[in-house]
């Protein structure tokens, strides 16, 4: 009987370890997954002129704005759960912003 609570005490904890860790990743690999999407969501809209080419640049410096406050973030060898939200905060933003310019009618 030991045996099968402690059995059971183990598989939870390994479950709990590994659900912790696979949401980080998941946190992590969702802010890549947003830059990459408004890129091609910018890219697109200058290929069906929903964007004009002053519109795009603006967003594409947006863009080069969140990756390099991302770098400055990882230069110390750190990204905190903090600075990642800072990061998936502004990749909103820009996301709305990227709506916004290709639904205003230039």
């Amino acid at each position: 009987m030991n045996k099968v609570i402690t059995t059971g005490l183990l598989v939870i904890g390994f479950v709990g370890a590994n659900a912790a860790f696979a949401d980080q990743y998941h946190h992590h690999e969702t802010n890549n997954q947003m830059q990459y999407n408004e890129h091609q969501r910018i890219k697109q809209g200058v290929e069906s002129g929903s964007l004009t080419r002053e519109e795009a640049k603006g967003l594409a410096q947006q863009q080069k704005q969140i990756r390099t406050e991302e770098r400055a973030y990882k230069s110390d060898g750190r990204y905190t759960p903090a600075e990642r939200q800072n990061v998936h905060q502004d990749l909103q933003q820009s996301s709305k912003s990227i709506y916004q310019e290709k639904h205003n009618g230039q």
